[in-house]
């Protein structure tokens, strides 16, 4: 607690749930004195993004327009953290409604970067990131919709999983876009996210789209003696707008990784610059049914101006409390759902999603894995793209393949830039493999520990 007091100025936490974690301690302390059997996770301190929802307390997804809701179930991943014995430390700041890429979308503040406080820690999951970053908890969970765990976590410094579409339940979860979203894992090892993954995966009757694929021990097998076969994406690593720092040293890692006797071949991807405006069209669009509960009637914020009519008060609430950023995707994803352009964008935009899919099966026919960056920068300055939404959008060019083909993601934390800023390395298995993005991830770790 007093680590969180000392860093309170990172506004990574919106509430600390302090009297609560004490007596979860004691509690499994005197389990340890009765000779109990105790859990996975036991006395783990675990953070939670402020879209995961957690029964008797406050959950706002950093918005005004649910500054005072207080959520009344738990999500499924709370059940099961908290049956192996985790501690939920607090809630944890984002960008509103999981929109941004940056963290500087939330109602509650900026959060900032431990590496260096004038620089953004990512989004939208920045919060989660930085707490485990800052060692303010163990572990976080936060969602991934187009990059959300990967990328805060490259410019953190810290391990960041994005499971399978389907592989963790999403219920409890507020949706951003019910399509992409996924809830990922913050952590400082891979070993830590493998025991999280194991524990939070598998079935659920209350999420029809979780897999009936079995989740693994992952934590007990991610040391097997094999080579992979790893692809990179020529175009990813020859993008004009990634950094020269950050293409020297992936180029050096590759090299690296086929002395360890791994193999490592370039491919082409010739929809690169399609799959950007491919997920802002369809995350959009969902995004604008999803938050059209958000009205002042059924949930949250209510505007004490006076309305002639139903329109106008709705008009008021959502105007007054949702943010600059959610405004605009609303209306993005409203304007692509539109009779007159439903066909030109969502339609199209659909049979692209299809075809990146398409090619993600393909890959991975001839290769066990494919390898890039996270982000074509490292962390930048509060101010720096937040006037310019096509740079700021264009930034997750590396990280939204993976929902758009619903494969799983990591980000492992293994390279620092001559400014002295953490970013990583990203790489991506096929659906439901996570295991063996586990273990070359494990192996990766070693590799990069012994230069």
């Amino acid at each position: 607690m007093s680590q969180i007091e000392s860093k309170k100025h990172l506004n990574a936490f919106l509430e600390v749930f302090s009297d609560e974690a004490l007596a979860r301690a004691k509690e499994l302390d005197q389990q340890i004195a009765e000779g109990k059997s105790l859990g996975k996770l036991h006395g783990v301190v675990v953070g939670l993004k402020d879209v995961i929802s957690y029964k008797n307390h406050r959950l706002s997804a950093s918005s005004k327009i649910l500054e005072n809701y207080t959520a009344i179930y738990n999500a499924t991943v709370v059940e099961k953290l908290l049956a192996e014995g985790a501690i939920i430390i607090g809630r944890q700041n984002c960008d509103e409604f999981a929109m941004g890429s940056s963290n500087e979308n939330s109602a509650f503040g900026n959060v900032l970067n431990a590496a260096d406080n004038a620089r953004v820690p990512g989004g939208s999951s920045g919060g989660s990131a930085v707490a485990v970053q800052a060692g303010l908890c163990m572990v976080s969970l936060g969602s991934d919709t187009g990059g959300s765990v990967r990328q805060p976590a490259d410019f953190c410094g810290v391990v960041g999983l994005k499971p399978s579409y389907g592989r963790v339940s999403r219920y409890g979860l507020i949706a951003y876009a019910s399509s992409f979203d996924q809830i990922g894992i913050f952590s400082k090892t891979v070993q830590d996210a493998a025991l999280v993954l194991e524990v939070i995966a598998g079935e659920d009757q209350y999420d029809s789209t979780v897999s009936n694929v079995p989740a693994e021990t992952y934590s007990k097998k991610i040391n097997e003696d094999k080579k992979y076969k790893i692809a990179y994406i020529k175009q990813t690593l020859e993008h004009p707008s990634l950094n020269k720092e950050i293409k020297e040293q992936i180029f050096a890692f590759i090299d690296r990784l086929k002395n360890d006797g791994h193999t490592v071949e370039p491919i082409d991807f010739e929809y690169l610059d399609y799959i950007v405006p491919t997920y802002y069209v369809l995350t959009t669009a969902e995004a604008s049914t999803n938050l059209s509960r958000y009205d002042g009637v059924k949930f949250g914020y209510s505007s004490k101006i006076k309305s002639s009519n139903l329109t106008n008060f709705y008009k008021e609430n959502r105007s007054q409390a949702f943010g600059k950023e959610v405004k605009k995707r609303i209306m993005l994803g409203t304007f692509v759902l539109s009779a007159l352009y439903y066909d030109s964008y969502f339609t199209k935009a659909q049979q692209i999603r299809r075809i990146v899919s398409d090619k993600a099966t393909e890959i991975f026919q001839k290769y066990d894995a494919i390898v890039s960056p996270n982000s074509p920068v490292t962390a930048f300055k509060f101010g720096d793209k937040s006037n310019d939404a096509t740079e700021m959008y264009l930034a997750d060019i590396y990280t939204v393949f993976a929902n758009l083909a619903g494969i799983p993601g990591i980000s492992l934390p293994l390279f620092r830039s001559s400014l002295g800023m953490p970013f990583g390395l990203q790489i991506m298995t096929d659906k439901m493999k996570e295991f063996g993005l586990l273990d070359l991830s494990n192996k990766m770790v070693q590799i990069a520990g012994n230069y």
